[in-house]
């Protein structure tokens, strides 16, 4: 079975960990390329697209690991 080609902001947030919010702000931000289709403008990723952006993801944190200029992570909060 072939993998979609496109993906929706909830697939996304999936894969990302992360929320919709979050990758609607990336999204916004131009960091993610997507179009909107539709009459309902709902947006698409392209995964290969996706795919980049991870990469990009990558290089930023490892030249900011090199300088030394890493944020810690916020705690997550316990679903206990």
């Amino acid at each position: 079975m072939t993998a979609k080609r496109f993906l929706d902001l909830k697939q996304v947030s999936d894969e990302l960990a992360v929320t919709k919010a979050q990758v609607y702000t990336i999204l916004k931000n131009g960091d993610l390329p997507a179009i909107q289709v539709g009459p309902k403008k709902v947006w698409r990723i392209d995964r290969t697209k996706l795919e980049e952006y991870i990469e990009r993801q990558y290089a930023a944190t490892r030249e900011a690991v090199e300088r030394g200029d890493v944020q810690d992570e916020a705690p997550e909060e316990s679903d206990d």
